[in-house]
C-alpha cells in the first residue's frame, strides 16, 4: 500500500461525491420554480439508494471476476464487502489484506461508488417536472443493477486489478476509456434517451416558455462539478503519480475551450452570450475530455474541447426538430459529447501520453479508432433497449409520470409537500407556497401560522 495514492483516491471519491450535490443544483436551477426540489430530490435519491445497491452487490458485479464472456463479475464474490476487510497488522502500520494496485480495496469501493451514483443521478434531468420520485427511485434501483453495473464491467474492470478476468471493452476490444466516456455519459445519454421517449413531453413543450427559474443555481452547480471532475478524471490514475497530473491538466484546459465554443456558436446565432450557455458548455467539455484525458496532449484536449463546445451547443436544438422531450439536455450534453470524446480519442490520442497510443492523426491509422467505435455503440445500444423495457415496465404497473393536472399545479407541491420558496413569509401572498409547506409541516407535526393569527 502507497499512502500517497491511498490519500488521492479517497480525496478523489470525496471530489466525485461532491459533484452529486452539484449536478442537483445545476439541474435543480435549470427547472421551473414548481419543480426545483423534485429535481434536486432525485439527484439526492440516487446518491442514498446507490450507495447502499454498490456495498451490496454492485462493486461485486462491476468488479467480481468475470463470470461469461467479459460481460458480469460474480455478483456473490464480494457481497457486502466483509471479503475485503481485514489487516495484516504490519509493524509500524496497518497492511490491508485487499489491494487494488497500490491502494486498499476500500479505497477503490468507495471511488468507483461515486461513478455508479452519478451516473444515475444524471438520467433524472431528462425526464424533469413531470417523473414521480417513487417510480423514479424503483427506476434507479433497477437500472443500476442491469444496466450500470454490467457495463462498469465491461470497461472499468481490467484483468487482474480485483480479481482475475474482468470485462471485454477493458481486456479484449482494448477500447480507450479513462474515466467513463462511455460506462457513466454514453450510458446516462442514452438512458435518458429511452427515458424521455417512455414518460412522453411536457405539458406545453415546444410552446410556452421553460426557461431555467434560477440562473445563479445554475453556475454554481457548474462551477462545482468542474471542480469535482479532478477528482473523477484524475483520481482515475488511481495514484499520485505523472499520469493524474497530465489528467488534471488535460481535464483543465479542453473545459475551458469547451465553455469558449459554446459562448461564440451562441453568439453567431442569438446575438448574446449567456450563463447558461457558459455553464453548459463547461459540462459539456468535462463530458467529451473524460474518455480521453490520459491519451492526448493538451493541444489535442484543447480540441477536443472547443469542437465539444460547438458540437454541444447545437446538439441541444435537436430535441425540437426530433420531437423528444429531454428537459435539461440529458441527450445533447452527454450522450453527443461521450461520443464525441470516445472517438476523439481514437483521432488525438498520442504515443508521447501515459496511455502509449497513437490515433488517426498521429499515425496510429483505424486501429483504434475502430475499437472506441465499437465500445461506443455496444454501449449505448445496450442501454437504450434495456432502458426502454425498465422504463415501460414501470410505466404499466407503477405509473411513472404525474397526472397532467399535478404537473400544471406544480411536481413540488404535489410530490412531496414542500415548495422552494416561500414567498408567502415575504408577505408576498404565495398562496400555493403556504399550501404546500402547511402539508408539509402538518405531516411533521407543526403548525403553520394563518394569515389571522399573524395579524
Amino acid at each position: 500500500m502507497d499512502t500517497g495514492d491511498t490519500a488521492w483516491v479517497l480525496a478523489s471519491a470525496a471530489l466525485v461525491l461532491f459533484m452529486t450535490p452539484g449536478l442537483a443544483l445545476f439541474y435543480g436551477g435549470m427547472v421551473r420554480a414548481k419543480s426545483v426540489l423534485n429535481m434536486m430530490m432525485m439527484s439526492f435519491g440516487a446518491l442514498a439508494l446507490i450507495s447502499v445497491l454498490w456495498v451490496l452487490y454492485g462493486y461485486s458485479m462491476a468488479f467480481g471476476d468475470d463470470i461469461g464472456g467479459g460481460l458480469l463479475g460474480n455478483p456473490l464474490e464480494f457481497f457486502g464487502l466483509s471479503a475485503l476487510l481485514g489487516t495484516s497488522g504490519l509493524e509500524g502500520g496497518f497492511q490491508p489484506e485487499s489491494l487494488v494496485f497500490t491502494v486498499p480495496s476500500m479505497a477503490f469501493v468507495a471511488f468507483q461508488a461515486m461513478f455508479a451514483i452519478l451516473t444515475v443521478a444524471l438520467i433524472s434531468g431528462a425526464v424533469a417536472d413531470r417523473a414521480r420520485f417513487g417510480p423514479w427511485m424503483v427506476f434507479a434501483g433497477v437500472w443500476a443493477t442491469l444496466v450500470y453495473f454490467p457495463v462498469a464491467h465491461w470497461v472499468f474492470a481490467f484483468d487482474g486489478a480485483e480479481s482475475e478476468t474482468g470485462g471485454w471493452i477493458a481486456n479484449d476490444l482494448l477500447a480507450i476509456d479513462f474515466a467513463g466516456g462511455t460506462a457513466v455519459h454514453i450510458n446516462a445519454g442514452a438512458a435518458g434517451l429511452a427515458l424521455a421517449l417512455v414518460l412522453g413531453k411536457r405539458r406545453g413543450f415546444g410552446r410556452d416558455p421553460m426557461r431555467p427559474h434560477n440562473l445563479p443555481l445554475v453556475m454554481i452547480g457548474a462551477g462545482i462539478l468542474w471542480f469535482g471532475w479532478f477528482g473523477f478524471n484524475a483520481g482515475s490514475a488511481l495514484a499520485a503519480n505523472g499520469q493524474a497530473a497530465e489528467v488534471f491538466v488535460t481535464t483543465l484546459v479542453a473545459t475551458g475551450a469547451a465553455a469558449l465554443g459554446w459562448l461564440l456558436i451562441e453568439k453567431l446565432r442569438d446575438g448574446h452570450a449567456t450563463s447558461l450557455g457558459a455553464a453548459s458548455g463547461v459540462v459539456a467539455g468535462l463530458v467529451a475530455i473524460t474518455p480521453a484525458c490520459s491519451s492526448v496532449t493538451p493541444i489535442g484536449a484543447i480540441l477536443i474541447g472547443l469542437v465539444a463546445g460547438v458540437v454541444c451547443a447545437l446538439a441541444v436544438g435537436l430535441k425540437y426538430r426530433l420531437g423528444y422531450d429531454d428537459s435539461l439536455d440529458v441527450v445533447g450534453v452527454h450522450l453527443v459529447g461521450g461520443l464525441w470524446g470516445t472517438l476523439a480519442v481514437g483521432l488525438f490520442a498520442s504515443a508521447s501520453t501515459t496511455a502509449g497510443v497513437d490515433g488517426l492523426l498521429y499515425g496510429g491509422g483505424l486501429d483504434q479508432l475502430w475499437r472506441q467505435a465499437l465500445g461506443a455503440v455496444a454501449v449505448l445500444v445496450y442501454s437504450f433497449v434495456l432502458t426502454l423495457v425498465i422504463g415501460v415496465v414501470i410505466a404499466k404497473t407503477m405509473r411513472f409520470r404525474v397526472a397532467e393536472e399535478d404537473e400544471v399545479t406544480g411536481i413540488d407541491s404535489v410530490v412531496h409537500a414542500e415548495t422552494g420558496y416561500d414567498l408567502d413569509s415575504l408577505g408576498g401572498g404565495g398562496g400555493s407556497a403556504t399550501l404546500g409547506n402547511q402539508a408539509h409541516a402538518e405531516a411533521r407535526g407543526m403548525t403553520v401560522p394563518t394569515e389571522r393569527s399573524r395579524a
